[in-house]
This record gives C-alpha cells, structure tokens and sequence, in this order.
C-alpha cells in the first residue's frame, strides 16, 4: 500500500516563527495532536506535537515562544510512493509526507493508520474468501469435533449442497466416507489418497490444522484428477511457446542477450553470435564474466544494469572489430530483484543511418514548426494573409520575435504597424509580460517626458503627491511600443538614446538613475531619414531605432489580400451586428481595383458600413461610395435603360451583347471569361443560347 493512498491531503501545518499559543489553538480547533512545520517555500523543517507543548508548560516556558526552538527537527518525512510498511514505526503517529523537492504534500495521522489497518484486514480476508471460492480444486475443513468450517464453491458443486446448510454440520453427515476426524485423532497428514465422489475419482490431500502446537482441525483439498490430462496438455502448449519464442528471438535483426539476476548467460540469437563471434550456445549456463574475460566483449552492459538496478545503455566492441550499441534492461519481481537482464545489440552503422534520418526528420519538424507558426499567425482574428509578400514579412517578425533586437516598423497609415507589434511581442519570451502602447503624437509635448520616464514627487505644480510610473517602468521585462515615433520632440529623443544606449533613465525631479529590462518597438508613417536631412529627427537616434527594419507594404501593393481580407471583416461585423450578409464578386473585384489611400483601416470601415447600411442580404456595386465607382474607370458605368422591357429579356439582352462583343474583341474562350469574369464553360454555354457561331477556340 503507498502512502499517498492513506495520507491526508492538505494537512494543517505551521511556521517556525508561530507562538505555541497559536499552534495549542490550531491543535484544540483541528482536534489533532501533531503538525508538520514548513518554511515560507513550503519545505518541511521539522514536527511539532502535543509533547511539545507538555514540554513547554512543564518547564514553565512562555507561550509567546516561537515553535521553531521547541519543534523537532531530526524527522524521516515518507514519499508519496513509499510502501506504507516501510515507515519508520517511531514516526507513525504523526508522519509528514513531502515530494521529490522536500515539499509538504500530505501527512499520516493515527485515523489514516487506523483506517488503513481496517481496510487492509477486510481486504485480505476478502481476498482469502475470494481464492478459496475460486480454486477449481474442492476445499473442506473441520474443527476438531469434525465440524464443518470451510465449504468452498466447487465442494457446493460435487455435493450438491449449499455452504450455508451444512456449515456447522459434522462432516459424517455430508461425506460419510470421509476420514478427516482420524487426521485429527492421529495428527499425520494423509496425501494423495484416491476417492471417488459422486461416481468420479479424486485425489485427496488431508493434512491436520495447528495452532500454537494444537490441533484444531483438519483440511482436505480434493483435486480431479480428469485436470492431470488438462496439464499435459499445458506442458505441450509451454513447450510450443518456447520454441516460438526461440524462433522469435532468432528472427530479430538486433542481436538479444539475456542473463539471470546473477549474470548466467540463459539466451542469445544468432544475430548475437554474428556481432560478437561467438558459437551457438558456447557461453549458455556461463556469466557475463567469462564472456569479458575471454575478450568477447570489452565491456558488458550487464555488470552495470545488475549494479545499479536501472537501464544502461553502452557503445561496445567486440572481438569481431564491429562497434555496437548496447541497451541493457532489468526485469524485476515482485521484491524488486532482478531476475532478468535482457541486452538490445544493435550494429552502430545502423544507428548511423538511422540518425541521418533523423535528424532530416528534425529539420523538417523545425521547418514545419516554423510553417504552422506562420499558418497560426495568418489564420487568426488579427492577421488576414494571402500573398507571398505578406507570408514573407510574417516569416520575417516570426524570426524577430525571438530576439530582443530593436524593431522600427515603417508604413503608411491604417497598414498594421501596431499589430505587428502584438504579433511580435505574442511570439517572444515577453509574451506574459506588458505590452504597453504609446502614442507620440496623441500625447502633448508639455506632458510627453512625464508620461513617458514619469516623475518624482514634487517634480512640478500640479504632480502628484506620490508620484507616476512612466510607461517605461510600466513595460519592465516587456515590450514598449512607441507609435508615431516621428512625431516625439527633439529635446525627448536625446533621453531616448540614452535610454536605448543604456537601459537607464531618470525620472522627471528624479535624482538616481533607474535600471529597466524593456524591447522596443518603434513604428511611424513618416519618412524619417527625410526628417534627419531637415534637421527634425536625430541621426543618431534614427539609427538606434532602426537596428532592424520592418515595412508593411500599403493594400495597393498586397492586392491579393483584398478578397481574404473581405471575407474576414464580412465575418467579423455579421457575428457582431448578428447578420447573415454577404458580398457580391463584382464588388470585390472593384476592390481589387482601387487603390485605398486608407489601406486596410480604410477597406475594413468601409465593409462595416455596406454591411450596416445596405438593406439586402448580399452587398451589391450599386451599394457603392460614388467615389470608388468613379475610381475604378470603365467598372463603373450603367447599362442605360430606354424603356420599360421584363427583367428576363433585359437580362438576356445585355448578356448577348457582352458575349458578342467579347467574341470580336478576343481570340480565346479563356481570355473572354477572364474578362466577363466567369469560366470558359458558361461563355461557350451563352454562346450557344445567343447563336453566337463565331467562336475561336483555343
């Protein structure tokens, strides 16, 4: 039984600076007479016990004593998978458990001891009722006046009696036959006698019960002997399996050595006799030791596996010259002895191959890794990605994120810059900690140095009295993100440097320097290098910043985005607004064609507005901004209406104009649907309903 089955989970414990006071009250609440004192780690350090505080009254000691002078420190603390069995007996009043680290985990009291006692004595009478009940073989016992005491099932069966009626009953009475009361009067066992029963034979053992040297019964155990034909069928199965096994043992490609719990040689293949050339069955009945001794192998693996009772694994070589890898593993009994020690041999110009396998097969799992973190980033609420100059800049802040590198991230507004930045701190090893966001230009130039480095108190009118963290602190072992970084003051950007240079700062009214671990994250839309030539940005800041650049290239130039990026914000506004809206591709493709000065802020407000404003389920052209149709040129114009005419025909008027102009214009049926934006198949399907014969295939 381990002793995290019968312990006592959370336990209440102490601390060594607690009064004895404070422990009596634990113990008169908790009503428990011993606690297991732990440090502020939650170590244990010693036990304290009701004898403690005897201790203390009788020698007159004040209560207001700290526990750790009185507490018992020289204590066996158990683990949780310790046999029950072996705790020390002197502990087992009061018995701490703790983990692998010295962790309290759990404490045995005198009702877990109790209790497991209890529960182990009604386990293993169960369990000896259970075995008696499920021997094939028939089992009766009496006392000494040949009363009936055990009446096991398969008894029930052969007489046709139930236990409970003939419990208590003389043995004459049920097998009249019997002769268990003369084992009683003689005190001899009587083996192997032959009965028969119920018109089959058995072979019966009787022997007389002893107690303390008197007898107090006797046992018969009776066995069919129809079972003597079942063993030998046995023993011809036992012989069956073994040869399978030696032709299993033999069919392996590694070679197999096994060896008892003493180092005799009990088995090995041929692939064994190859690698170390040896003869079939040379060494059998012989020790590891004559094996080394006689140059086979340099160094058995079965020497250490047998010394320190766990696997060892050995690169050997044999008299043959062959080097080999050798794994060696004990097989254990139910003591914890080893009785086995079985030896994997393999060849290690196997093992070679095999690792240049392996380590193609990491570096492909370090590429796909690499590949599922680019696909995770792209698919996720934030990042929407489909071109290949997207994927690439997502490959190149999934590398940075790893490193503390200073990044500036250029663009024009409405790009992503800022998240990016999430993307890169999300990624790093600064993920919990705070990423914190400021804005340059949202910030008054009279207020950017407060906020930013914070203040002392009294650093100024108006300052709070105990002062303010600035947002540097406030990103300590995270990510400062400063946004608009063009947009900070010449006289900040020199405290900037040096903060960059130095990873120190003062505060605003300050006096000490302050040390903080903080990345920095820099982005703007303005073209800084442009601002250093007009003498409005540092120089030398500028190449602080710019250790790494990242630019976000504008929607115009990422235009196969358009149609994912589309699809993502439908998605979005109709779980928001609960909507079930859709987007015409007529409409996309007049995306695809404007140049969204606005860039991805632009087209996501825009898709939040035709969503909320049209009154239809699907988004059409006409629900268009004037300014976008004009923008896009001849996707524009209307189909002009002279009169009133049905819809259908209007529909299949216009449909074979279109077919007939594209057919002059054109050479090919894929370069006509290209145009009409439909496939080759719907062209040459309208072809034919119109009659339009002049068809040039490709």
């Amino acid at each position: 039984m381990k002793i995290r089955e019968i312990m006592t989970l959370k336990p209440a414990t102490l601390n060594p600076q607690q009064a004895v006071r404070e422990a009596v009250a634990i113990f008169m609440e908790q009503n428990i007479d011993a606690a297991p004192v732990i440090d502020e780690n939650g170590l244990l350090v010693g036990l304290f016990t009701n004898n403690h505080i005897y201790q203390c009254l009788n020698q007159g000691k004040d209560l207001a004593a700290p526990i750790g002078g009185l507490m018992n420190r020289d204590i066996a603390p158990s683990h949780p998978d310790d046999e029950f069995g072996q705790a020390p007996a002197s502990t087992l009043r009061a018995l701490p458990v703790v983990d692998d680290r010295g962790s309290l985990v759990g404490m045995v009291t005198r009702e877990d001891i109790a209790k497991a006692f209890f529960n182990s004595y009604n386990a293993i009478s169960l369990e000896l009722d259970t075995i008696i009940n499920s021997t094939h073989n028939m089992i009766v016992s009496t006392d000494e006046m040949g009363m009936i005491k055990v009446f096991n099932r398969a008894a029930e069966q052969v007489f046709c009696e139930k236990a409970e009626d003939v419990m208590g009953c003389n043995i004459k009475d049920v097998f009249p036959e019997s002769n268990m009361i003369d084992v009683v009067k003689t005190g001899e066992a009587e083996p192997m006698q032959k009965v028969i029963l119920r018109g089959s034979w058995y072979v019966s053992n009787r022997s007389p019960i002893k107690k303390d040297g008197k007898i107090t019964g006797a046992v018969a155990v009776f066995q069919d002997i129809s079972d003597l034909d079942k063993i030998s069928r046995e023993l011809q199965y036992v012989k069956e399996l073994n040869e399978e096994l030696d032709a299993i043992v033999n069919s392996s490609f590694d070679g197999l050595f096994i060896s008892d719990g003493k180092g005799v040689v009990l088995r090995y293949n041929k692939a064994f006799e190859q690698l170390t050339g040896i003869n079939a069955h040379e060494y059998l009945g012989l020790t590891v030791e004559d094996i080394r001794r006689d140059g086979i192998i340099s160094e058995p693996v079965t020497f250490h596996v047998l010394k320190e009772k766990k696997p060892i694994t050995l690169v050997q070589e044999s008299k043959t010259g062959k080097i080999t890898l050798t794994t060696g593993n004990p097989i254990f009994d139910t003591k914890g002895e080893i009785i086995r020690v079985v030896c994997n041999v393999r060849d290690l110009t196997e093992l070679n191959m095999l690792r240049q396998k392996l380590e193609q097969v990491q570096g492909l799992s370090q590429h796909y890794e690499s590949q599922l973190r680019s696909l995770k980033m792209t698919s996720s609420e934030k990042m929407v990605v489909s071109s290949a100059q997207m994927r690439k800049m997502v490959d190149t802040v999934i590398r940075l994120a790893a490193v503390d590198s200073t990044i500036l991230i250029t663009g024009e507004s409405g790009t992503g810059k800022e998240l990016i930045a999430e993307i890169m701190h999300s990624n790093s090893e600064r993920h919990d900690r705070p990423l914190i966001k400021v804005n340059c230009g949202a910030i008054p130039e009279n207020l950017m140095e407060s906020e930013l480095f914070g203040y002392d108190r009294g650093a100024f009118t108006g300052a709070r009295k105990e002062g303010k963290v600035g947002y540097i602190e406030l990103a300590s072992e995270g990510t400062l993100f400063l946004d608009e970084i063009g947009e900070m003051p010449l006289n900040l950007q020199v405290k900037l440097l040096r903060f960059l240079q130095s990873k120190e700062f003062i505060r605003v009214g300050g006096e000490g320097y302050k040390s903080v671990d903080v990345r920095i994250i820099a982005a703007t839309n303005r073209d800084l290098m442009e601002m250093v030539r007009a003498k409005q940005f540092r120089e030398d800041l500028y190449y602080r910043l710019n250790v790494v650049p990242i630019h976000t290239p504008p929607l115009r130039e990422r235009k196969e985005d358009i149609p994912a990026l589309v699809a993502h914000f439908i998605q979005i506004f109709n779980k928001k607004y609960r909507m079930n809206k859709t987007i015409s591709p007529t409409v996309v493709d007049l995306f695809m064609e404007y140049n969204w000065p606005g860039n991805i802020r632009e087209l996501e407000n825009l898709v939040e507005r035709l969503l909320v404003i049209t009154p239809y389920d699907s988004i059409t052209e006409e629900e268009l901004p004037v300014h976008i149709r004009n923008a896009v040129g001849n996707h524009s114009a209307y189909v002009l209406v002279s009169g009133i005419i049905p819809l259908k025909t209007a529909v299949e008027s216009v449909e074979k104009q279109l077919i007939e102009k594209a057919f002059a214009k054109y050479r090919t049926t894929r370069q006509m649907a290209k145009e009409l934006k439909v496939d080759a198949a719907t062209v040459v399907r309208k072809a034919a309903k119109y009659n339009v014969t002049r068809l040039a295939q490709e």
